[in-house]
């Protein structure tokens, strides 16, 4: 059956009582992995050229995210050692299996003295390959999006975590938030089952136009895993709310999986006319958004050793 990670993301906005809520909704509703992410935001890079962004000939070409903007609005969304800990326990009691994005390579070595069960890698650090060793020598699971992520990259990471024998899954991605229907790209999955046996779907659609109809399709078409952002506030009550699904939706996703492949393919062709448009190539180049994105976000976080910085992609000594 489709196992679906119940993405929490920072919709708890920073407060436990919500997070243990969405703990409970998810496990009732079916989900298999309940997920936060370990984020602070002293980890934050400082870059020059994100503080105005910048523009040539009506032409985009970084977009604008303020150090301290960022730094201020992430603080307030941190979850404590100890307040992980007791995720990881709460998780358990109501039998769902906890997950943690990491972000940074300082940030390994304090996981894995938790009981993390498995580890999600973000897109932008599917090229990371020093972060994704130090992760394969320290668990035995890890999930990883592929958005905005080359072919050679996507190939890289799948040789060395073959190399360290990693049980390991790629969840096909587009980084545009929210991702518009036709721009989803679900035969890429295609892609990644040379790869991995283990492929999914981690999608960001506007909840309240497209719902579930992305992971619906995807699990037709045979991904093993769906992610999705999950909440239990208003979609208007955090950042991530718009591209979250709820209780209900998450209900929808598990019923869907136990359907018969041809009552699927019934209910798909009566329900989702953008079926089609949802497909597009197995092969693509990625979008200006999507690169722009990538820019960004791919160092957003590192390590910081002695008043140096180092990146998640730098082969380094972090200690």
């Amino acid at each position: 059956m489709v196992k679906v990670i119940a993405e929490f993301c920072q919709n708890h906005n920073g407060d436990y009582k919500i997070l243990k809520e969405m703990i409970h909704q998810a496990a009732q509703n079916g989900a298999t992995y309940a997920k936060i992410q370990t984020i602070y935001a002293e980890d934050i890079a400082y870059r020059e050229r994100f503080e105005l962004g910048q523009e040539k000939d009506g032409l985009v070409k970084s977009i604008k995210r303020p150090y301290q903007a960022e730094y201020d609005r992430l603080k307030k969304l941190e979850l404590t050692f100890e307040q992980e800990a007791l995720f990881i326990n709460d998780c358990k009691e109501v039998g769902l299996i906890p997950m943690t994005t990491c972000f940074t390579r300082g940030s390994v070595n304090r996981l894995a003295e938790m009981d993390w069960k498995a580890i999600k890698i973000a897109s932008y650090d599917c090229a990371s390959l020093p972060l994704i060793k130090d992760i394969s020598n320290k668990f035995e699971e890890m999930i990883i999006s592929t958005g905005a992520t080359y072919d050679q990259e996507i190939e890289a990471a799948a040789n060395l975590l073959k190399e360290t024998q990693t049980k390991f899954s790629f969840l096909h991605c587009v980084t545009i938030y929210p991702t518009p229907l036709n721009e989803l790209h679900l035969n890429r999955m295609l892609f990644l089952k040379q790869f991995s046996n283990n492929i999914g779907l981690s999608s960001h659609p506007l909840n309240e136009q497209d719902g579930v109809k992305a992971d619906l399709a995807a699990i037709y078409l045979g991904a093993e895993y769906i992610e999705r952002h999950f909440t239990i506030l208003k979609p208007t009550e955090s950042r991530d709310g718009p591209v979250s699904i709820n209780s209900s939706n998450l209900k929808e996703i598990i019923d869907f999986s136990k359907l018969s492949k041809q009552d699927q393919k019934s209910y798909l062709t009566q329900n989702v006319p953008e079926f089609e448009i949802m497909l597009g190539q197995e092969k693509r180049e990625l979008s200006h958004q999507e690169l722009l994105n990538r820019d960004y976000y791919r160092g957003r976080f590192a390590t910081h050793v002695n008043d140096q910085v180092i990146y998640n992609w730098e082969d380094k000594p972090i200690n």
